[in-house]
């Protein structure tokens, strides 16, 4: 029976397989679908994390940029206001300076006024002499039995005697009232001046000494085989002495700039500690970017200082190169900024120009600032160094004029010079080497010497006094006076000396006897 129905056993099992595969085919349907649908949320969640760190961060950005933009508002803010206090200052101080004016140009007034009225007395003075000398004329007439033109010619040889006479005399009070109120008048300017410019009284000096933390310091600079101290030297163009002073570094330089690069870069080393030749150059490199930022500062702070504007970019470069000089001790920049300060009191004193006389005041030195790189003396130098940055010729006259090179032709160059001589010559701004002052004292004597008839000199109150014993025999008492005056002429031309020297020519006469 059951051979009779293999085929419905064939269609069971054939149907049962496509059963099974259809059911399989289902399972890995839904299996796939939900991989899908897992894979789709975590693409969603992903997403979703993106878009809110994305918020946060564009939250952060906006919030750094309220930070900054408050920062950049605040100090815009102070900006101004420090502007707006410079402005009230310099307001103050034009409406100060036009007190001044005012003040001044009221003196001025008086004294015409006075000027006036002495006028208008010398003519009614003139006036009665032609009534007094009608009248005289009218009585030769009528007494003497003279003719008219000897009447006349005698008249006028005594009008002309008197006149001569009282002219003589007019004119020395004249002179002397005039000199003694310019003395007066000179003497109250430069105190004024002197009084109204502030600077130290005591002159700074470079020091070119580097303190060391230990002497084993010493040791680490020089290097092995002294690569250190050959690589700071061709580095920097300084000398680098280290001898038995303890714990310090003696730097020896001609430029001042260079000393002060040297000095920079040492001391970083030293704080570094790590001292080879790759980091010696780094720390020099450093360093002079450093000590050029300073120089750049100093200019622009002097030219605000000063009130002069409108300079070269390059001129005020060199005015900043000027902080690290020094002349006879004296910081020339200090020095310059100083007879700017007293050049422009002295002109609005007198009536002259003030913004002419503190800029030639200001650039009066600015030669200094490379003359030990330039040929020629310091005075050309600056000249020349104004012409090329299209200074006027009238300031360029000022620095050819302030140390007499040439013949002052304007008061503004006399203003000028009489600053540098007040500035330099005050005490505690300048100091001299014991060498120096020993040599100026022994050129005294050798000048007062040279004269024939000078039998001792003495060069005395610190070379500010020189006394002359001459021999009675040779040099009479009417010759020491032009001795003197000779004697202070060469002293003038050949000696450089602060203020002035007075020259005291003394003749004395003994006659010795013996009682026997």
């Amino acid at each position: 029976m059951f051979e009779g129905f293999w085929w419905i056993w064939l269609i069971v099992a054939a149907v049962a397989a496509i059963a099974a595969y259809a059911c399989g085919f289902y399972y890995r349907k839904k299996v796939a679908e939900a991989k899908i649908e897992t894979a789709e949320q975590s693409v969603k969640r992903l997403y979703e994390e993106a878009q809110r760190k994305a918020e946060e961060i564009r939250k952060e950005r906006i919030l750094e940029a309220k930070e900054e933009a408050l920062r950049t508002k605040t100090e815009a803010e102070k900006e101004v206001r420090e502007r707006r206090a410079e402005v009230l200052r310099v307001e103050r101080r034009l409406a100060t300076r036009e007190e001044n004016l005012d003040k001044k140009q009221e003196v001025l007034e008086t004294r015409e006024n006075r000027s006036n009225e002495r006028l208008a007395a010398i003519d009614r003075a003139e006036a009665e002499i032609n009534a007094l000398r009608n009248e005289q004329l009218k009585r030769l007439e009528s007494i003497s039995g003279l003719t008219q033109e000897a009447a006349k010619e005698l008249l006028i040889t005594s009008v002309e005697q008197e006149a001569h006479r009282d002219a003589a005399i007019l004119v020395r009070d004249i002179e002397q009232k005039a000199k003694e109120e310019a003395d007066k008048r000179a003497r109250n300017i430069v105190t004024l001046a002197i009084q109204r410019c502030a600077a130290d009284h005591v002159a700074e000096t470079t020091v070119s000494v580097v303190p060391l933390p230990n002497d084993d310091m010493k040791g680490r600079i020089i290097g092995r085989e002294g690569r250190n101290i050959r690589a700071l030297e061709t580095a920097t163009g300084c000398d680098l002495i280290i001898d038995d002073t303890p714990e310090a570094v003696i730097l020896s330089a001609f430029d001042p700039v260079r000393r002060e690069i040297a000095r920079i870069a040492l001391e970083k080393l030293i704080m570094d500690g790590r001292i080879h030749p790759a980091r010696i150059e780094e720390l020099v490199e450093k360093a002079r970017r450093e000590v050029d930022t300073q120089i750049r500062e100093a200019g622009e702070q002097t030219v605000l200082d000063s009130g002069v504007g409108g300079l070269h970019h390059e001129l005020v470069r060199l005015l900043g190169r000027m902080r690290y000089r020094t002349s006879y001790g004296q910081n020339v920049l200090k020095h310059s900024i100083e007879v700017a300060h007293l050049a422009g009191i002295m002109a609005a004193e007198v009536g002259a120009n003030i913004s002419l006389a503190k800029r030639a005041g200001l650039l009066h030195d600015i030669g200094k600032s490379i003359d030990h790189e330039v040929e020629g003396t310091h005075t050309q130098i600056g000249a020349d160094i104004a012409k090329k940055y299209r200074e006027s010729n009238h300031v360029i006259h000022c620095i050819l004029a302030h140390h007499g090179d040439i013949e002052p032709n304007s008061i503004e160059a006399v203003l000028v010079q009489a600053a540098d001589a007040i500035s330099a010559a005050r005490p505690g701004a300048r100091r001299e080497t014991l060498e120096t002052y020993i040599k100026r004292l022994e050129k005294l004597e050798e000048i007062a010497n040279s004269f024939d008839g000078v039998d001792t000199t003495f060069a005395i109150q610190a070379g500010r006094e020189v006394r002359v014993v001459v021999k009675p025999e040779r040099v009479s008492d009417a010759d020491t006076a032009l001795l003197a005056k000779e004697i202070a002429k060469r002293i003038e031309a050949e000696l450089e000396y602060p203020g002035q020297i007075k020259v005291n020519v003394i003749r004395e006469t003994r006659t010795v006897d013996f009682a026997k």
